[in-house]
């Protein structure tokens, strides 16, 4: 099965979303872009999206596309924290040229992304998060003109307990199954 992308801005709630998906027994793959930045930044000449993001997007492009392979092992739905098309949104975001090959690698996962807005709420800067959170809502809405421009359909998951918010993207799914 192709996976599914729960994607949106800075701080909101994707981690614990997936997180709750995982302990409902889906697959679930953490967040590929911090991982990077974690272990980019304990090396002298790491390679940071805020000093190298052409570079940065391709080490994310690799391990995405590594991601996805191994999600669609599975014989049950995988959801992943974020995906190539997050890359596309990125690079937009920093005035960078969006490569064809970059549009073509976002291709292939199920049809609908879950987009979560951030929440001010819970919003925290640290070293893997430097945006503000006017930032942060800029990246969402980036986001979600990005899946749409590479032909998602994007749906809002409503702000709610984490548990009802993973109990209705899995009614969404059920839903999209029927139809």
């Amino acid at each position: 099965m192709q996976p599914i992308i729960i994607t949106g801005g800075p701080g909101a709630g994707k981690t614990s979303l997936l997180s709750a998906l995982a302990q409902r027994g889906y697959m679930a793959f953490t967040e590929v872009s911090r991982t990077l930045i974690r272990q980019q930044a304990a090396l002298d000449d790491g390679i940071l999206p805020w000093t190298d993001l052409p570079r940065f997007a391709a080490l994310c492009l690799e391990a995405m596309g590594e991601q996805r392979q191994q999600a669609m092992c599975g014989t049950m739905p995988a959801f992943v924290d974020r995906a190539i098309g997050d890359i596309c949104a990125y690079l937009v975001i920093g005035g960078e040229a969006v490569a064809q090959h970059y549009i073509e690698a976002a291709k292939g996962y199920y049809p609908t992304v879950f987009c979560c807005a951030p929440n001010q709420a819970i919003y925290v800067q640290d070293d893997e998060r430097p945006h503000t959170f006017a930032e942060a809502e800029a990246i969402h809405r980036q986001l979600k003109q990005t899946y749409s421009e590479l032909g998602y359909q994007v749906v809002e998951v409503p702000w709610d307990t984490v548990d009802n918010r993973a109990s209705w993207v899995l009614a969404q799914m059920r839903q999209a199954e029927k139809a």
